[in-house]
Parts: C-alpha cells; sequence; structure tokens
C-alpha cells in the first residue's frame, strides 16, 4: 500500500462513495477511501433486501448503534443514532425512501447568507439530475443516466392506494413525483431500490470504480487523527488490525464520515471548540467554535390504526410469513421483500401561513416500530409523520481523548414551542385523513396515541415517551460564513488547507425530506468543485408555490 495519495477520503457512505467516484474518474488522481465497516458483500442479506431494514439499524454488525444522552426535554428518554459502518454507509442500512427536499430549502441557504448564493435550488438541481437513475421518466426535473438507480413507489397494498385517496378526500393534492414540480400533497414515493434489491451508493457509485488502478478502498480501518503541518492537513493516521497506519495528501483530505463521527475526529485533532478540547486533555491547534454544534434531526410519531379485515402486511408477521417472502425475495427478487413498504407519503402545510410543508408522510401498511416490534397482535397501518424544520439544536462532544470511546449526542428533541405546537397539528390532521370514508371498511380502533389522548397537555405527554427520530441527523459543521461555520461554500474547512468536508454535516439548515438524496446532490456537487470543473449550468425549472398560502392550510 503506498503511503501517498492525492487525496484520502474518510467514510465511505452517501457522499464518500460519490467522490470516490468521480475523484478517481481523472487516472492521474490517487485515491485512498477508509471505512471503519465491513465490505457490502452480496450474502448480506439483511443489508440488501428492502423489507429487511429493520435488521441492520439495530445492532453493531452495519452500525455506530450510537445513542444519546438522555435528551432533557423526552423526559431523560435516551434515543437511538444509527450510523451506517459498513461500505455505502447510511445509504446501506437506511429506510432507502428517495426525498430531494423542498426547492425553497436551497433558496432559503442562500437567501439566510449570501456566501451560499451557488447554493439555491436553481444551482443543485443539474445535481440532483446528474446523480438520478430514474426509469422511464421524461420530464425536465429528473435524470435517467446517473448511477444512482431509483424505483417509483408502486401501492402494492390495497391499503397504500386508500391512504391516498383518503388524503385527497380530506383536501390535499395528489403529487405525482414529490422530488419534481411539486412536493406538496400525497401520492407515490422514491426508493433507492433496483431489481428488487437495494441500491446503496456503494453499488451505484463504488462498485464501477472499484477496479480502478488510481483507487484504494480499506475496510476496517478507523481514522483517529489528522496530521497538521502549520496551517495545513497533510495526512492521517488509521487503525486496521490493531495497527496503525500513516498516509500522506499530497493535495487533500476529506471527511465523509457523517454529522457524528466528522467531529469526533477534528476534536480529537485539536480542530474544533478550544475550551471543550483542552478538558478532554487534548492540546487545541485551531479553535472552531462551531464544530459539533448546530446538531439537527427530524422527529416522527407513528399514528397507528387496528385494520378490520386481514389485508395488512401482519400476515407475513409470523416464521411462515417470513419465510415466505425471504425465499421468494431469495430466488426471484420479488414479492414483498423486494419492497421497503413505503410506496406512498405526503407533504403538508401544518397551518395557513407556513409557504411549503412542514409535516412529512410515510406510510406503512403495518403497525409496527422500526425495531421490528409489533405493539398490535394484528391487522394493522400507521402513518409515521413529523415536522421537517425543528428550530430545536443539539451538539456531539467528545466523552474523552480516546478514539475508541463513543461521543456524546445530544439532540435537544422538541426543546422550541413551535415544534411542539406542529406535533400536536401532526396528529390531528393524521386522524382526520384516517376518518375519511375511504378507510371505512377497514379503520377499528385507534391504537397509538389512542382516543383518550385529545388535549394539548395529553397530547405533550403522549410525545414526550412516544417520539422517535426519523434517522435524519446532520448540520454539525456546518456551511457559510458566520463565526460558527466549519466550512465555507466551497466546503473547505476555515482556516485550514488541505481539508475538506463533505457529507450531510455541512448541512447548513435542515432539508424538509430524508437526507440521502440531498447528500448525494452535494457530493456530486462538491466534486466538481474539488476538481476545479467547471460547475453544470443552473436550471430554472418552475417549482409549485401556493399562492394563497397566508389564508389556507390545503
Amino acid at each position: 500500500m503506498p503511503e501517498n495519495f492525492d487525496y484520502i477520503i474518510v467514510g465511505a457512505g452517501s457522499a464518500g462513495c460519490v467522490l470516490a467516484n468521480r475523484l478517481s474518474e481523472n487516472p492521474e488522481n490517487s485515491v485512498l477511501l477508509l471505512e471503519a465497516g465491513h465490505k457490502d458483500a452480496f450474502w448480506e442479506w439483511k443489508i440488501h433486501m428492502p423489507a429487511a431494514l429493520a435488521y441492520p439499524m439495530n445492532g453493531t454488525r452495519y452500525n455506530w448503534d450510537y445513542y444519546t444522552e438522555p435528551e432533557p426535554h423526552l423526559a431523560g428518554r435516551v434515543m437511538h443514532c444509527p450510523r451506517g459502518k459498513v461500505l455505502g454507509g447510511s445509504s446501506s442500512i437506511n429506510g432507502m425512501v428517495f426525498i430531494r427536499g423542498n426547492a425553497l430549502d436551497y433558496d432559503r441557504w442562500a437567501e439566510e447568507d449570501a456566501a451560499l448564493s451557488d447554493w439555491d435550488y436553481r444551482h443543485c438541481l443539474p445535481y440532483f439530475i446528474k446523480s438520478e437513475n430514474l426509469a422511464g421518466s421524461t420530464d425536465s426535473y429528473r435524470g435517467t443516466n446517473g448511477p444512482q438507480k431509483i424505483t417509483r413507489g408502486q401501492p402494492n397494498n390495497i391499503l397504500m392506494g386508500v391512504f391516498s385517496e383518503a388524503a385527497q378526500q380530506a383536501g390535499y393534492p395528489y403529487t405525482a413525483d414529490m422530488n419534481g414540480f411539486q412536493q406538496e400533497g400525497f401520492g407515490p414515493m422514491d426508493r433507492t431500490t433496483a431489481h428488487g434489491s437495494r441500491h446503496s451508493t456503494s453499488i451505484g457509485y463504488l462498485q464501477p470504480a472499484i477496479k480502478r488502478p488510481n483507487l484504494a478502498v480499506i475496510t476496517r480501518a478507523r481514522a483517529t487523527l489528522l496530521k497538521q503541518n502549520g496551517d495545513r492537513i497533510c495526512g492521517l493516521e488509521y487503525w486496521r488490525g490493531g495497527r496503525a497506519f500513516t498516509v500522506n495528501a499530497n493535495r487533500e483530505v476529506i471527511l465523509s464520515g457523517g454529522p457524528i463521527n466528522n467531529p469526533q475526529l477534528l476534536m480529537l485533532s485539536g480542530i474544533g471548540p478550544a475550551d471543550h478540547i483542552m478538558q478532554t486533555g487534548i492540546m487545541p491547534l485551531h479553535d472552531l467554535p462551531g464544530v459539533g454544534q448546530n446538531l439537527q434531526d427530524h422527529l416522527e410519531i407513528y399514528v397507528q390504526m387496528e385494520c378490520i379485515p386481514p389485508v395488512s402486511l401482519y400476515g407475513y408477521y409470523n416464521f411462515l410469513g417470513k419465510a415466505y417472502a425471504g425465499a421468494r425475495w431469495l430466488f426471484t427478487r420479488t414479492g414483498p421483500g423486494a419492497s421497503n413498504q413505503f410506496e406512498v407519503g405526503g407533504f403538508v402545510r401544518s397551518r395557513a401561513g407556513i409557504s411549503h410543508p412542514d409535516l412529512q408522510y410515510h406510510f406503512f401498511p403495518m403497525a409496527v416500530r422500526y425495531d421490528g416490534k409489533s405493539p398490535n397482535k394484528g391487522h394493522g397501518f400507521q402513518a409515521h409523520v413529523g415536522p421537517l424544520r425543528s428550530r430545536s439544536k443539539g451538539w456531539v462532544k467528545l466523552r474523552s481523548g480516546n478514539a475508541q470511546d463513543q461521543p456524546r449526542i445530544c439532540f435537544n428533541y422538541l426543546s422550541k414551542p413551535q415544534d411542539w405546537k406542529e406535533f400536536r397539528s401532526a396528529i390531528r390532521l393524521t386522524r382526520e385523513i384516517f376518518q375519511q370514508p375511504a378507510f371505512s371498511p377497514y379503520r377499528g380502533r385507534e391504537i397509538s396515541p389512542g382516543v383518550d389522548v385529545q388535549s394539548n397537555s395529553e397530547l405533550d405527554d403522549y410525545l414526550r415517551g412516544s417520539v422517535e427520530s426519523a434517522y435524519h441527523p446532520c448540520g454539525t459543521c456546518k456551511m457559510g460564513s458566520d463565526e460558527m461555520s466549519v466550512v465555507n461554500a466551497d466546503c473547505k474547512v476555515r482556516g485550514l488547507e488541505g481539508l475538506r468536508i463533505v457529507d450531510s454535516s455541512v448541512i447548513p439548515s435542515i432539508i424538509s425530506g430524508n437526507l440521502n438524496a440531498p447528500t448525494i446532490m452535494l457530493a456530486e456537487k462538491a466534486a466538481d468543485i474539488i476538481r476545479g470543473k467547471p460547475p453544470l449550468n443552473p436550471m430554472d425549472n418552475a417549482v409549485y408555490k401556493v399562492e394563497d398560502y397566508r389564508e389556507r392550510q390545503r
């Protein structure tokens, strides 16, 4: 193994695999990709079967398996924070929902910080299109030749169509493509699958590039220390098999380890809030107060209903049902195992006066949790719903100066009054959808929260004990120009040479949707910046806007 590379990428996740592919396209660039987890071998069915998504999110084989500090506004609950630890990173363990977010999210970045003018929607859209491979698409909003394969949701369970119909009965619009002209409304959702299997960035971006002679990929390699020479990062130290190795970067080290691991590695290397770093016994080398701050996430609640006729997925929730689904998927890549079952969903505004959706729905045709446990011993269905732009922000800090110790994490969930207000609206609006005529032949009792939970105080007590993370952490190395920014608009770490950060940790304010698609786009755009290529031409596609949003909620 050479000791010198032009580029060293830390983390083979949603962004790292994109960067490894794009930077190694030039045969003159030597690229090293380090991943702390193992390979995503084809026999690892738990990360390739879409319906098995609950398995990799739990345990430690594919997952850093982080947990938060007791959350102060959730009665001290300790929350699970899974992060991918395998080739493909979190794109190998997530729920496979592919949502770009709303166009106005990116315009907000540019409006709130003039330094991010090239990160508005018209500049980001070409990179979304470049990354995508959505078969059969014919409009100018979507891509059909990119590495990331996408499948349009198919309502293959009767309850999925019923949910979409009920939402329209409640007065919400239908949208055929949440990632195109119109996000607002209900309809099919896209997912990162192809031919019945998960299509992670490892499969889409890394596998086509991995045989290039100028790309080296090392798994089970944990970066522990960035090497600094004056104001320049010149390489790093990593551990593998109980031994320490040092590699040098001729051009740049690029951190793509995610919003938890990136700030940990920076602070272990003396880069971050000087006072906090000093408290752990590490010598501060570069004071950056924003490192580890600005942590954001999406929370959600499961509104669950009993289903009277036996048409939910509960029929597969037994040994024989799982065996049938597994065998069918194994031999044909079809059947219930070939879908994440999040085939339909929606985006709505919680009240009048909001310009674009602030609540997101994922519908699931069974009453079950992400950990695979079903509180209902029978047929049911549920809507996952939660606010999209929480005002609550948390932090990531070192637990000690030992790289093997998990960092301390606190999201500070529900610390702002507006977050509670949006969640109460989310539950009440969901109940309204479930009471529409389309659900009459199917609707039984309300399992959760339960009909006795009605007042604001009752809803708040329920939320405090029942909200769950949607697993969308971001923002801990924010991009921008203020004093709390960690990287500039080119993803360069402020005040240092030879170091960039490219992944969801640089997102300045959270996107209105799942984060895999925005992270891939961000890495595609950053790859052109790093290579010094002219950016793709901005696109002025129209986007859906509700002109009288101040007067109406739907």
